[in-house]
């Protein structure tokens, strides 16, 4: 494998620039002074960030955009061999790097790399360790899924110290990892168009401990059955957290506020520490705040330094964002797309103010759709009102016979109100006329829904 110098800037050439992903690793290589080009198919608020720190983005992806001065390619598991970048650059036997071979380079090159996998939860977690470090003025690197207001973006170009980071088991991607603090925050079936069964994602996620230095520290929840399966044999030291004071670490007398934000006791090793006040809601984030209070904690920064910096997170962006108020409607944005995430999601929103709960579910990935079927309708049935929009298809075609209407088909027989609308247009006439004040409206999937609530603020 080519491996990047980093002290010899070069130029590096990324297929898919404009990816959250991508762009984030491109911007670490401009604070770099690398020479940087990439391609994506449209302009974009990230890609003119990258244009203004000097990278040369093309848009449109082309054969003749792989020059002669590109030293290395760097492409997504999106991009196939028919790609004409791609085939281009086989052509010219220029080195390439997939997105995460080039992040695990990347990530060598900090003192200590923290790694937080599972198969939701990540972009939260990582935002909320993010805030305690800025907190705690550790200078992070750090790179997110999603956006953070408080480092402006989904990036953010810091010391030498501190690289924090999400790490995605899709393509099993984070097996080019090697970090000295992993979390682990959970272990479910998911990206079945790729794993097996739930047998072989516990066994890459033993893979992906197995990658954490023999002296480092793997943070794991306590709750995913048989979790010691997934530490087994490992040198490197096992830190838990969960409800269970026999964890490392625990939450005590949960309660909420009137606006679904929790508050806790925290409980480390059986000893009560003192009491955390979380600015987002839903007992899923108080699972995620124990695994950033135990990365905290071994990095020694104290809970009175942590604890503010909890309270003081609302959230990312598209994890349950509120996005405005129309005719006394509150419309929320949720990144929900698992049935596990929408339940924990919906969970959450029963203690938000409201009269009913809608939730506009857009399902992601066919296969998905598929395997969840009945998972989605009951996750789904704790909303009062189900709206489906059709199935958002991402890499996929529609192999599976699978359609949206399956889902509110479900929801019916269960008894419950279920719409399906194949058009945005006519999800949102739908909602004009029966949402009335006082109900909550939840966009939630991660594909383009977010558009709906957009669309009917503007109006």
């Amino acid at each position: 494998m080519y491996q990047i110098d980093f002290e010899k800037p070069e130029r590096v050439h990324f297929i898919g620039i404009g990816g959250i992903s991508m762009s984030g690793l491109a911007e670490i290589l401009l604070d770099r002074h690398f020479p940087v080009s990439g391609s994506d198919s449209h302009k974009s608020e990230l890609t003119a960030h990258l244009e203004s720190l000097g990278a040369k983005v093309y848009y449109g992806q082309r054969a003749e955009n792989i020059t002669d001065d590109i030293r290395v390619v760097v492409y997504t598991a999106a991009i196939h061999p028919d790609n004409p970048e791609f085939a281009a650059a086989e052509l010219r036997g220029i080195p390439m790097l997939t997105r995460a071979e080039f992040l695990g380079q990347v990530m060598k090159h900090y003192r200590n790399s923290i790694a937080v996998s599972g198969t939701h939860g990540k972009t939260t977690t990582t935002s909320m360790i993010t805030e305690i470090f800025l907190a705690a003025q550790n200078d992070p690197t750090v790179s997110l899924g999603g956006m953070l207001d408080s480092i402006g973006g989904n990036i953010r170009v810091g010391g030498p110290d501190y690289f924090v980071m999400e790490a995605c088991e899709y393509t099993n991607s984070f097996l080019s990892f090697f970090p000295t603090l992993a979390v682990i925050l959970n272990v479910e079936p998911d990206h079945l168009d790729f794993f097996k069964d739930l047998a072989d994602i516990r066994h890459s996620f033993h893979l992906f401990a197995q990658n954490v230095a023999d002296d480092g520290t793997i943070v794991i929840c306590g709750e995913i059955p048989e979790y010691q399966k997934i530490t087994e044999g490992l040198t490197a030291e096992v830190v838990t957290y969960g409800h269970d004071r026999s964890f490392d670490y625990s939450a005590g007398d949960i309660v909420y506020d009137e606006f679904g934000r929790a508050s806790y006791d925290l409980y480390v090793r059986g000893e009560k520490k003192g009491h955390i006040e979380l600015g987002t809601i839903g007992e899923h984030n108080v699972m995620n705040s124990l695994a950033a209070l135990a990365v905290a904690g071994k990095y020694g920064i104290p809970l009175e330094t942590a604890a503010p910096a909890l309270q003081k997170f609302s959230g990312t962006h598209r994890r349950f964002e509120k996005k405005g108020v129309l005719n006394g409607v509150t419309i929320i944005d949720d990144y929900a797309h698992h049935p596990h995430e929408i339940e924990a999601t919906l969970r959450a929103a029963l203690h938000y103010p409201h009269r009913k709960v809608w939730c506009i579910f857009q399902p992601h990935t066919y296969s998905r759709t598929a395997a969840f079927l009945d998972d989605f309708a009951k996750a789904l049935s704790l909303a009062d009102c189900v709206i489906l929009a059709d199935i958002y298809a991402a890499r996929e075609t529609n192999t599976f016979g699978v359609s949206s209407a399956d889902i509110a088909g479900r929801l019916k027989k269960a008894g419950k109100e279920a719409w399906y609308f194949p058009t945005f247009v006519e999800i949102e006439d739908f909602v004009r006329e029966n949402c009335i004040p006082g109900d909550l409206l939840i966009t939630m999937g991660a594909g383009d829904i977010v558009k709906v609530g957009e669309e009917l603020l503007r109006q």
